[in-house]
């Protein structure tokens, strides 16, 4: 069993940047992937951002555009995945959810965090 823990959400105001950290409770080396996805009120749950285990690759609907807003990045030494997001929009506002797939196909979800944008 994996235990998957984010934190550094928050309410904040438009222009300003975050920091989302997801800690694993095993070493990140057993994922093949980790991934941030987001779910805004009466949306499906997207995928922002992802990472391969060597960390040579991102990937997700975020990761390449809008801009260079969204960054994911991996500290194998940490047991971390961490996701920057600058210049937050408020349609940005959303629970923002860790989750990783290890090389058996099993997947986990982190609780989430929620990340408020106002105007």
């Amino acid at each position: 069993q994996v235990q998957l823990v984010e934190s550094g959400g928050g309410l904040v105001q438009a222009g300003e940047s975050l920091r989302l950290t997801c800690t694993a409770s095993r070493s990140v080396l057993l994922f093949k992937t980790m991934n941030w996805y987001r779910q805004a009120p009466g949306n499906q749950r997207e995928l922002v951002a992802g990472i391969t285990r060597d960390g040579t690759r991102t990937y997700g609907t975020y990761a390449s555009s809008e801009k260079g807003r969204f960054f994911i990045s991996r500290d194998d030494a940490k047991n971390t995945v961490t996701l920057q997001i600058y210049n937050l929009k408020p349609e940005d506002t959303a629970v923002y959810y860790c989750h990783v797939q290890n090389f058996g196909a099993l997947t986990y979800w982190g609780q989430g965090t929620q990340v408020t944008v106002s105007p």
